[in-house]
């Protein structure tokens, strides 16, 4: 089928209705504007995420002579001054088509418009330019930036086309061009591996970091980019905060003017949580997109919910109380709480979204939101979550939307008893189906799973762990998963700055975790462009990637 007036319609329309994603870039942050080719290269991967999801949408030759270029300026990118036949519009979508072909000359690509009229109306072309004339538009009036950014588009257009399960003229290189390893090494070593992650740190930073923004006005005499960097130079160094760091930073930047201390906590405060939670997947949304078009990137499967909390807050919260609540274990500390949904399993564990917790709300609720996020982002199978989230509303909400579940359960009377005799029998392992009450003879139905520890500590019934679940016991060995997410907030929390401020919203942004699930989109980069293939075990370090985006612009 060919596309319609309707289908681009509904396509347009679902770009716009995603929550994340703003289109074009160009004037929703003050990083890009009409001639960004980074820009430009994120319009073109937002719209070919959607346009292969329509039925009607079965040709990538078809995609480049719609996609929507009026608005982007191609003349800060041509080196001709004087008046041209053709339109830089039209040549950039030809040199998509050749680049999509893998064709290395201008002779194929004019032999194969020569067959196609049909296809050179739709690219606007009134007469086919013969071969030295494409030769010389590519070679002497498009620049090299321009260059690069067709050949990352046709990359992008043919991968995404491979995923939704439409044809392609060639099969789209899975590892990233843009870091031109020349090592044949298995193993590389710490400097190959230094050098690697340099590269794409770089290119991962100049895709993500657009997605925030302080929204200061025009006129300003000190970049947006320095208040990032001293962001990012707050996590370089753990426990340091705002006005020492500031200091610190005018003697080591090499910026002219670098923002006060009081002056960079100001613009954070005027930011809204919800406006930060808004840029943060933004963010994760480009991020996830960039490492999507390797192979060894598992955008499908797992993720595991929980909630973490800072460290216990010792001053006067008056004001604050539904802020600074209670800790989840029972004692009379109070703290910050964070929650978080994070990929886990056989994917690079990037934390999808977070949230702040207040006084009141459920854990319903937070699980809801949660999720809301994480299946707009990603294709969710599997919930992993612990025992504080062992509500039936909320395990019969997530069977509602499809999705299968691993929870352990408190252990009350009823499951104490039947651990005794199991323990009696000498039974390691146990499942037995259960209806929980919903309220209004509604019941949610699971299976309990009842599984002895190893070298348990105790010789009672408490050498035994009981699980919910509504996959049976399949799918019980993947909670052990669930560790990277107590693992990824040690690493979180090394990434923060320390601070004595009770503003939430700033709590909340120096909480937020664009840092860690950019070192560990970038590990797999450099794992998958080194090795050619992934481990969990990172092979570039938390500082190594704090270190690098200390020299380019940063997030904290």
């Amino acid at each position: 089928m060919t596309h319609t007036r309707e289908s681009r319609r509904t396509t347009f329309r679902r770009v716009a209705q995603r929550s994340y994603v703003q289109w074009p870039t160009y004037d929703s942050t003050s990083l890009y504007d009409r001639t960004s080719l980074a820009g430009l290269e994120s319009d073109i991967r937002v719209v070919v995420e959607t346009w292969f999801d329509h039925d009607s949408h079965g040709s990538v030759e078809e995609f480049v002579c719609v996609l929507p270029l009026a608005y982007f300026r191609f003349s800060a990118h041509d080196r001709y001054a004087g008046p041209t036949r053709y339109q830089m519009d039209t040549l950039f979508r030809v040199f998509v088509l050749k680049q999509l072909h893998g064709w290395e000359h201008e002779t194929a690509l004019v032999d194969y418009l020569g067959t196609r009229p049909d296809l050179c109306e739709q690219l606007g072309f009134g007469t086919i330019p013969d071969q030295s004339t494409l030769w010389r538009s590519w070679h002497q009036r498009f620049t090299a930036d321009l260059q690069e950014t067709v050949e990352t588009a046709a990359r992008t257009i043919l991968i995404k086309a491979q995923n939704a399960g439409v044809a392609v003229p060639r099969e789209p290189a899975r590892k990233l061009r843009y870091y031109g390893n020349e090592s044949d090494e298995s193993d590389p070593d710490d400097q190959t591996t230094l050098e690697q992650a340099e590269k794409i740190t770089d290119h991962v930073s100049r895709i993500v970091f657009p997605a925030f923004s302080l929204d200061r006005g025009e006129g300003c005499e000190i970049h947006e980019n320095a208040y990032w960097d001293l962001q990012t130079y707050l996590g370089l160094r753990e426990r340091l905060a705002a006005n020492e760091g500031a200091r610190s930073f005018t003697y080591e930047s090499t910026r002219d003017r670098t923002p006060l201390g009081h002056a960079h906590r100001e613009h954070i405060r005027d930011l809204s949580v919800s406006g930060i939670r808004e840029m943060y997947r933004q963010a994760v949304n480009r991020l996830l997109s960039e490492v999507a078009e390797t192979e060894e990137f598992f955008r499908a499967g797992i993720v595991a919910i929980d909630i973490t909390e800072a460290d216990p807050f010792t001053g006067d919260r008056t004001g604050h109380e539904d802020e600074i609540i209670g800790t989840k274990e029972k004692s009379d500390e109070y703290a910050y709480q964070w929650a978080n949904v994070q990929l886990v399993g056989n994917a690079v564990p990037i934390v999808l979204d977070a949230r702040p917790v207040r006084k009141g709300e459920s854990r319903l609720e937070i699980v809801e939101k949660l999720l809301d996020s994480a299946e707009e982002m990603v294709h969710v199978d599997n919930v992993l979550m612990d025992r504080e989230f062992d509500s039936q509303h909320i395990l019969e909400m997530i069977s509602q939307r499809g999705l299968s579940y691993v929870v352990p359960k408190r252990m009350q009377t009823s499951e104490k008893a039947q651990a005794k005799r199991l323990l009696k029998h000498g039974k390691d392992r146990y499942e037995t189906d259960r209806k929980l009450h919903l309220g209004k003879n509604e019941w949610h139905e699971t299976t309990l799973v009842y599984r002895r520890k190893e070298n348990a500590e105790h010789d009672d019934h408490r050498q035994y762990s009981v699980f919910m679940s509504n996959c049976g016991s399949g799918h019980l060995t993947e909670y052990g998963y669930r560790w990277e997410i107590e693992s990824g907030y040690r690493s979180i929390k090394r990434f923060m700055a320390a601070t004595t401020s009770k503003d939430f919203g700033l709590r909340f942004f120096y909480f937020a975790c664009l840092l860690y699930s950019i070192w560990r989109a970038v590990d797999l980069l450099v794992q998958v462009e080194l090795t050619g293939e992934y481990e969990h075990s990172p092979i570039v370090t938390a500082d190594n990637t704090l270190t690098l985006l200390k020299k380019e612009t940063g997030i904290g």
